[in-house]
């Protein structure tokens, strides 16, 4: 037994001849009701003459082919002028002439090939049958009554090509935003990629460069090495997190169950992290994240960690302030650093820094991902050297 709400899924599952036959059998079915007989399309002035043995033929050429007008829409077109033919020919004038209008307006929309020599065939063989119609007649039909009907079907044509159109432009309107989400989901990914990979691996290099120098002071190498195995295990976790996302199970109850959001204390994890490398930052939190804050969150988290990570690469040594303020409507963000260096500063340490150099995909991202959720971001140098990133992040937009 199939319920209200599953009859429409059942029914366009079902072939689309199965679906369009009802309205060819409904449409000859009416053209015996004895109220409709004599009031169909007439063209021409013959005479109405009763149904007879050929009517029942000729009304089901006119009707049953109906039910192909979309899967062989230039066959359903043949025979129904076929059948209209006849019906005008015979005097029957029946309500089974409303098929034809029908079958041109299917045609129009449905036909893919050949559509120009179709309305050219179609509108010739008009033309014969508009003679035999006129000879046949006592002459009252005068050239321009052929002519309006021949227009009227003509719009019906035109009707069915709108429509084809429209479906048109609506397929390709669809794909172009089916393109415009794939390419947005490819830019976030490679924004998220960006954060974690550039994140961990910079300060890696660091880490790993600060070593070398420190083979003459095992407690301290010891504690280098030991920070760079735990940077490496955050960014395969992180890494692997990403992955979860990426995984069509994600969020079903077969993948991941992770949420993007950072749990709480990350940032301190984070600056903690940073301060292992090498680099001296001070950190201010004031308030606490709010579960209404939603995926701002995860960006003021984002602007922190290429905030730091920019100053491990280009001011390393130097001073860095953190400044996180979760309010009820927004989170305020700043990161201050001084000294801005650049790939191969000494950072005030003498030594060297071993650092990629910037593809400045960084900051350009933080700023969409800011932009996006109706906030404010700024960052560039200071006028004594160092440099600063600023970010207002409306809370409660949705992840």
């Amino acid at each position: 037994m199939i319920s209200p709400r599953q009859a429409p899924g059942w029914w366009h599952r079902l072939d689309v001849t199965v679906r369009d036959l009802p309205l060819g059998l409904l449409l000859l079915a009416g053209s015996f009701l004895p109220a409709l007989h004599g009031k169909g399309t007439q063209v021409g002035d013959l005479p109405n003459r009763p149904f007879d043995a050929l009517t029942i033929a000729v009304l089901g050429l006119e009707c049953l082919p109906l039910a192909v007008r979309r899967r062989w829409p230039a066959v359903s077109l043949a025979l129904v002028s076929l059948g209209f033919a006849v019906d005008q020919l015979r005097g029957y004038h029946s309500a089974a002439g409303t098929a034809l209008p029908l079958a041109l307006i299917s045609t129009g929309a449905h036909l893919e090939r050949h559509r120009r020599a179709t309305a050219l065939v179609f509108s010739a063989a008009y033309v014969p049958l508009a003679v035999a119609l006129h000879r046949l007649g006592s002459g009252g039909e005068t050239a321009s009554g052929f002519v309006t009907f021949y227009l009227a079907l003509a719009l019906a044509w035109g009707v069915g090509a709108w429509l084809r159109s429209t479906r048109a432009a609506e397929a390709e309107r669809r794909l172009r935003v089916a393109e415009d989400t794939r390419t947005a989901e490819r830019t976030r990914i490679a924004r998220e990629l960006h954060d974690v990979v550039t994140h961990h691996v910079t300060a890696m290099v660091v880490q790993a460069e600060a070593a070398r120098y420190l083979t003459a002071a095992p407690d301290r190498l010891d504690q280098t090495l030991t920070a760079v195995t735990d940077t490496g295990r955050r960014a395969i976790s992180d890494l692997r997190h990403l992955l979860d996302l990426l995984n069509p199970d994600h969020g079903t109850g077969t993948g991941s169950t992770g949420v993007r959001t950072p749990p709480a204390g990350r940032l301190r994890t984070l600056v903690e992290q940073t301060r292992r490398a090498g680099q001296p930052v001070e950190f201010t939190e004031e308030g606490t994240p709010t579960e209404s804050a939603g995926s701002a969150d995860l960006v003021a988290y984002r602007v922190v960690q290429e905030s730091l990570t920019n100053a491990l690469k280009y001011a390393h040594g130097s001073r860095t302030s953190v400044r996180v303020r979760h309010g009820e409507k927004e989170i305020t963000v700043e990161v201050d650093t001084d000294g801005l260096g650049g790939p191969g500063a000494s950072g005030g340490s003498g030594r060297p820094t071993a650092s990629p150099g910037g593809s400045g995909r960084g900051l350009a991202g933080l700023r969409e991902r800011v932009a996006v959720l109706g906030g404010e971001f700024s960052a560039g140098p200071r006028a004594d050297g160092g440099f600063l990133v600023q970010a207002r992040i409306p809370a409660g937009s949705p992840s």
